[in-house]
């Protein structure tokens, strides 16, 4: 009596797998709901990006600002944002430099920021190409700076 218990048991248990079928509607409903999901994520990965490079311009801008209170001058074009993390060698020499950064950023692309002095669209501008890494563009490509 006791195998026969065993036995019915065992058959149980294995009648309560999954059939093939099940798996495979399982397996289109995660699909589905995956291609719902993903571009949405992916466009709240490009918004933060966007977010993180104007952080960045706009702490860069505050660091040019401070180095041009110090030094009556911005850096030049050729002395670049450089001149916030180490003393410009070439002229002209700020006589107050200071530290202002330990180390420049990259945009959150993994680029360096541009630094125009004197500006197109200010007195000094500081900007980012976009994902495309290219001057222009529009949506996520567009060029992201200090004039925003």
């Amino acid at each position: 009596m006791q195998s026969t218990s065993a036995f019915h048991r065992a058959r149980k248990l294995a009648a309560s797998g999954f059939t093939l079928i099940e798996l495979m509607v399982v397996l289109v409903i995660i699909g589905v709901l995956a291609a719902l999901i993903v571009p949405n994520v992916l466009e709240r990965a490009d918004d933060a990006r966007v977010g993180a490079a104007r952080a960045d311009v706009n702490m860069l801008m505050q660091q040019l600002k401070l180095y041009r209170l110090d030094n009556q001058r911005y850096p030049t074009t050729e002395q670049g944002l450089q001149a916030l993390v180490a003393k410009p060698t070439a002229g002209p020499i700020p006589p107050n430099w200071k530290t202002y950064l330990d180390k420049l950023p990259n945009d959150p692309w993994g680029r360096p920021y541009q630094y125009l002095n004197p500006g197109i669209k200010g007195e000094v501008d500081v900007m980012s190409f976009g994902a495309d890494g290219q001057q222009g563009g529009e949506g996520r490509n567009a060029d992201i700076g200090s004039w925003q």
